[in-house]
């Protein structure tokens, strides 16, 4: 039988039996205890699948805590200390934002979220987050990973604050990165970013979370690296954690939600999040209609994750203890998050008369409470010791990530000024009886004048506060956040070794994806750097030809493999195993991208230097996964992005939504990026080798966007001599002198330069070959970087604009300084890209681009080359126009 209709909708129909049901399993319980009730649950929800009841347990828990008062550990610190420094870390982070709005209006910043999450931070500061004590010879600890709600940056400004990191100065240049001192003199107070940004401060913030949705997913495959670290013996990562605390509104975040599943399927237990609910987005309640906890329990649970939920403070136990009816829990089961929001902005005499109003049940349980006790009752996420009980449980569970629902007011203790109201996210203004209204709250040992002009408060460092701040830091390792950059280099082996074919390819046809995945079989098969490298992949790995690595060097499962593949007796046959190195993300861009950004921020988070390719379907990579993407930057990322089956007309029968013509130019916008488009395998070579060089020798913060294409087509050799100038973004590819034949030619002596990138390159050589015949002389130049030649165009406009030093002339001018006649500029990409280097055109040459502005069809090459006006015949005809015109 089959019923859509809930079972709590039915009414009894016999009462008695019921309660002769009940009468029996809590006799069970009682006798053999939960192990043994659990057995017989499970054994009976069984039976009800096997026999089709419609059945299933409800993935909702009551609206209570999930651990009983019974269950809490012996709290092992000083509740009334913790508490104080709470609320002095409350106060500075108010104070900060106050005082940055009062001087500079339009700065910003944000004071009630961390007002909501300060005693979450707090518990993990004090007991649970553990900083890297790694001495030279082994010893200590890696220490913890701990993703910050972004909005409570201030919060852990502080923090640091206290503990001696930063300086009441540096607190005073909150949101003033440019004019605080340190930034105009070199010396003094520094000016704090917004939200965690390790590009900004990169040796304070280690992970960047100030895009909602990118923190979560990226903890996800932060904790699932570190058991591939483990799994593939290079770094023991076991007994580690990483922490996130997040907020309840950013899970409407796809990026929050989807990789859920794979940290179940993978058993990370090393992950612990915190989602801070307290029930409100920027605007308005997350679910008003609903209730936000119950939702994502249903959601973590059915994921397969642990949950614990933190609904409510110690306050409430009495009252829970007392309630032998059940009322409390009926009354917040019927109501929505909308009216808890109001609760939490309202007085004790309004909740009094509201809420246990209800009902003579609800009634009963206030008297004897006093309108400024019920007004006090607290949320479990502002219980230190509920908190501390919430930790304790996740950090030892095993087999299952687990999520802790923190039930928190927005805005807590910020009174009529912001607590719970709709527009406390953008309070940032306290009058006077505002703040020392707050004073009172938190019973700051400050006067009136201290409070009124915003001074921050620093307890003496023989204190009882400073003392158990600092000695709560030192038992775990240290202070964080805090970005570590030391790392042993990477011998990288000679470009000869691995890549010979490319360099000296003597008109061999392949394509530029063949000739890295053949590089990068290579490299794998170095001693020193091939286990350090990490292939990754969304899916296709068979498209881009990496099928011969699976038996190589597999693709990483942290179960090993349980089946035999289909294909296994194939050559090329699927591979898994405990110590994979391939990182096979299936169909998601935002996982892969995760996945690529653990690795190459390793040498920073772990110590460990690791090099990562992401091969992908360029126009699923900075379109899709971009906002990812500036984020890895932010993190200050090394690796290679590889775009695959690049540009516009490559990618011939696939289409308008994956022909990539704009990857380049979105490249070109983030500053450590650096972006290549090689033609041939040779430039390819040269371009890995060196970025490999830069950042595991040279250890600069920068990364690799390097598109290649499925074309194939006869790859010439590649001289020494023009190596420095493939990674400066151009040189001169060949000359084609006029061939007459013995045929009339104009007279006139003609030049003509033509440049070109990658796929287009090709094309830019025929149309040569077309105007020689015709008499002209023409240049080719073959441009591996558009974005390196701008970047090094306006630097030097600009060195000689601010102080006169630079070289005589950009470096793409000095190429074409060396040519003659019109420049004609063809990619695979749109003009935009091409004309990134216009302003650096030598005088009185004309410059035109031709690209692929537009939406991709689906059809052959050579038509959709001719569609966009960028095969050899028209490129040919633009230069014969521009020759025309001169």
């Amino acid at each position: 039988m089959n019923t859509s209709k809930h079972f709590s909708d039915t009414p009894d129909s016999d009462p008695q039996e019921t309660a002769e049901w009940q009468d029996a399993f809590a006799a069970l319980l009682q006798a053999q205890g939960p192990q043994r009730a659990q057995f017989v649950l499970n054994a009976l929800a069984r039976q009800a699948r096997t026999q089709r009841v419609g059945w299933q347990p409800e993935l909702a828990t009551p609206y209570i805590n999930t651990i009983g008062v019974d269950e809490q550990p012996v709290f092992p610190g000083d509740l009334a200390v913790e508490e104080r420094l709470a609320s002095l870390m409350r106060w500075n982070a108010l104070a900060m934002v106050v005082r940055a709005n009062q001087a500079y209006g339009e700065l910003g910043g944000h004071v009630a979220s961390y007002a909501s999450a300060a005693d979450l931070f707090e518990t993990g500061y004090n007991h649970f987050f553990q900083a890297r004590s790694q001495q030279t010879d082994g010893s200590g600890s890696l220490g913890d990973l701990v993703f910050f709600q972004p909005h409570s940056a201030p919060g852990v400004y502080a923090r640091a604050y206290l503990e001696g990191r930063l300086t009441a100065d540096d607190l005073a240049h909150y949101r003033q990165e440019l004019t605080a001192p340190a930034a105009l003199t070199g010396e003094g107070a520094r000016g704090l970013c917004s939200y965690p940004h390790p590009y900004l401060m990169p040796d304070f913030w280690q992970f960047p979370t100030g895009s909602m949705g990118i923190g979560p997913i990226s903890s996800i495959y932060h904790a699932r690296f570190m058991r591939y670290l483990t799994h593939r013996q290079l770094l023991n990562c076991a007994g580690r954690k990483v922490w996130g605390v997040f907020g309840d509104g950013e899970m409407d975040e796809p990026e929050s939600m989807s990789a859920l599943t794979l940290a179940a399927r993978e058993g990370l237990d090393n992950l612990v999040w915190v989602v801070n609910c307290n029930l409100q987005r920027l605007d308005g309640p997350v679910r008003g209609n609903g209730r936000i906890i119950d939702e994502l329990e249903k959601l973590f649970a059915g994921a397969g994750w642990n949950v614990i939920k933190l609904v409510w403070g110690s306050d409430w136990d009495g009252l829970f203890a007392r309630d032998t009816t059940g009322a409390l829990t009926r009354a917040f089961a019927n109501t929505v998050d909308g009216q808890m929001q109001t609760f939490a902005a309202k007085d004790g005499r309004f909740n009094r008369d509201t809420f246990f109003g209800q009902n003579e049940e609800l009634a009963r349980l206030a008297q004897g409470m006093t309108d400024e006790q019920i007004d006090r009752l607290k949320r479990g996420g502002h219980d230190i010791v509920k908190i501390h009980a919430a930790y304790a449980a996740a950090a030892k569970h095993t087999g299952q990530p687990t999520v802790i629902l923190a039930h928190t007011k927005k805005g807590y203790g910020m009174g009529s000024a912001g607590q719970g109201k709709m527009t406390t996210h953008s309070q940032k203004k306290f009058d006077e009886t505002d703040l020392i209204e707050f004073r009172n709250r938190f019973n700051l040992p400050m006067t009136d004048e201290q409070v009124t002009n915003l001074e921050f408060y620093k307890p003496a460092a023989d204190s009882v506060e400073m003392q158990y701040l600092h000695a709560k830091r030192t038992q775990l390792g240290g202070y964080l956040p805090k970005r570590h950059t030391e790392c042993a280099q990477i011998p990288v082996p000679s470009i000869s070794s691995y890549a010979q074919f490319a360099l000296a390819a003597d008109g061999k046809e392949m394509s530029t994806t063949m000739a890295f995945v053949r590089m990068l079989g290579n490299l794998l098969k170095d001693q020193a750097l091939g286990p350090r490298i990490v292939p990754i992949v969304a899916d296709e790995a068979r498209t881009f030809g990496m099928a011969n690595l699976f038996k190589q060097v597999g693709i990483y499962s942290s179960v090993g493999q349980r089946y035999a593949p289909e294909d296994i007796g194939s050559v090329l046959s699927y591979r898994e195993a405990l110590d994979g190195q391939i990182l096979e993300e299936g169909i998601s861009e935002a996982g892969a991208i995760a996945s690529w950004t653990a690795a190459a921020t390793s040498y920073s988070v772990h110590g460990l230097a690791m090099l990562p390719f992401y091969i992908y379907y360029s126009m699923f990579g900075f379109q899709r996964v971009g906002d990812a993407i500036w984020a890895a930057a932010d993190q200050r990322a090394r690796g290679f992005l590889l775009g695959a089956t690049s540009g516009r007309t490559t990618l011939g029968g696939e289409g308008l939504q994956h022909q990539d013509g704009t990857s380049h130019l979105v490249a070109a916008t983030i500053p450590n990026c650096k972006a290549y488009d090689p033609a041939f395998a040779g430039e390819l070579a040269v371009i890995i080798d060196h970025g490999m060089r830069e950042m595991l020798v040279d250890q600069r913060d920068v990364f690799y966007y390097v598109t290649m294409m499925n074309e194939n087509y006869a790859q010439p050799d590649l001289p020494t001599s023009v190596h420095s100038d493939v990674m400066r973004g151009c040189y001169k590819f060949g000359s084609y002198p006029r061939n007459t034949d013995g045929r009339q030619v104009a007279k006139s002596f003609q030049n003509v330069t033509l440049m070109g990138s990658g796929a287009i390159l090709t094309e830019v050589i025929q149309a040569a070959e077309l105007l020689a015949q015709e008499g002209i002389d023409v240049d080719v130049l073959s441009v591996t970087s558009w974005s390196e030649l701008a970047r090094d165009g306006l630097a030097n406009t600009q060195g000689l604009q601010s102080h006169g030093s630079g070289t005589a002339l950009p470096f793409v001018a000095q190429q074409l300084q060396a040519t003659l006649g019109p420049i004609i500029a063809a990619t695979d990409y749109v003009r935009a890209v091409p004309d990134s280097v216009r302003a650096y055109v030598p005088q009185g040459r004309s410059f035109t681009t031709l690209g692929t502005d537009g939406f991709g069809r689906s059809d052959t090459r050579s038509a959709l080359r001719e569609f966009f006006g960028v095969n050899a015949a028209h490129i040919a005809q633009v230069a014969r126009d521009a020759l025309g015109s001169v």
